[in-house]
């Protein structure tokens, strides 16, 4: 009688193991179509995701992903999944590379300037225009953070259907020096411990800004925040790197998404700098209460246990309620009918 009991505790148990695992193949597959993609470039083949709505038919726009900062592969590690699938219900394609190095594609990321990944993408933009599904006129972009550098040049250069842009900075070194304060008060540092590491950053600007070589770098570094040599090669091409001018090349609609608890950027001066320098009739501003720098929660971000535990069971609830809202209000608002209008009134933030 025993052995039946406990034969049906372990039947019990791999059942809701297994429905369990069913649960959570079924919350993430996405109803949409993934291809793998090879797309030539003057400086070395770049791979990537093309992602389609299923059964689609007649030109797509298209949304080209233009990542932050860091070794990112064209998922994002799939968290790029749960938008790429809202954008394929609005009948959007969406283009996403692997950084160089990454994935297949050739070269190396930390060897890029803002200029560098802006020309980039401007081969993708002409990949895209030459497929089949894409509507050339249907092409605009979706980036965060270190993107807020690219995708102004690159509004320079290409005529976008529009611009998504999420916790993008305006200058390289204000940037660091605020994620360095707030970062540090967070952790729970002294006023005594922060004013000495803004003084240590000071000394290394000093050192960037009359190009020094790493060797010079590496007598003064300390502490755990050394850099290693080819963070310091792709430093020294960007630290001087500041959106203000470049904002003024943007001539079709801009979403701008930013979140009140972000450590990363400070919003505030990203929402005025933008305000002041985007034509207000392109300009529509989003600020989320409780969204830090990816746009998650805080309580979300701060437990990794948390985020896991979402990315699992709810992938589709990762990012704060009303952000993929925001974007798909956007894209129908503005280019309804593969029509770009530019009659809407400035949004005021968000409040939820």
């Amino acid at each position: 009688m025993r052995k039946k009991k406990s034969l049906i505790y372990a039947m019990i148990v791999v059942l809701l193991i297994g429905g369990i695992g069913l649960y959570i193949l079924e919350q993430n597959r996405f109803d949409m179509v993934e291809q793998r993609v090879e797309i030539p470039s003057s400086t070395g083949k770049l791979t990537g995701t093309l992602v389609l709505p299923k059964n689609a038919a007649g030109k797509l726009g298209l949304v080209l992903f233009i990542h932050g900062d860091g070794p990112i592969n064209a998922t994002h590690d799939d968290g790029y999944k749960p938008l790429w699938e809202r954008l394929a219900s609005l009948g959007y394609a969406s283009l996403s590379l692997n950084k160089r190095g990454i994935g297949g594609s050739e070269g190396s990321w930390l060897e890029q300037s803002m200029d560098d990944r802006a020309d980039e993408a401007r081969e993708a933009i002409t990949w895209a225009k030459g497929h089949p599904l894409i509507d050339p006129n249907r092409i605009g972009v979706w980036g965060a953070s270190q993107a807020g550098w690219v995708i102004p040049k690159l509004a320079g250069k290409e005529q976008l259907a529009f611009s998504i842009l999420v916790s993008p900075a305006i200058n390289w070194i204000r940037q660091g020096a605020y994620h360095t304060r707030e970062q540090m008060i967070k952790d729970g540092y002294s006023e005594k411990d922060i004013q000495a590491e803004e003084t240590y950053d000071y000394r290394v600007r000093q050192l960037l800004a009359k190009q020094a070589e790493y060797d010079e770098y590496l007598k003064m570094a300390q502490g755990s925040s050394v850099m290693p040599e080819d963070r310091w090669t792709f430093v020294s091409k960007n630290f001087l790197s500041d959106a203000t001018d470049d904002l003024r090349h943007f001539n079709s609609p801009v979403l701008l998404l930013l979140g009140e608890e972000d450590i990363h950027v400070d919003w505030t001066e990203t929402e005025h700098v933008y305000r002041n320098n985007v034509k207000p009739e392109l300009l529509t501003v989003e600020v989320f209460p409780d969204a830090e720098h990816s746009m998650l929660s805080t309580k979300t971000a701060d437990s990794d246990l948390r985020a896991v535990m979402i990315s699992l069971f709810m992938p589709r609830q990762i990012t704060v309620p009303g952000y993929m809202d925001q974007i798909e209000q956007f894209l129908e608002r503005f280019t309804r009918n593969g029509s770009v209008s530019l009659t809407a009134e400035p949004s005021a933030p968000c409040s939820s």
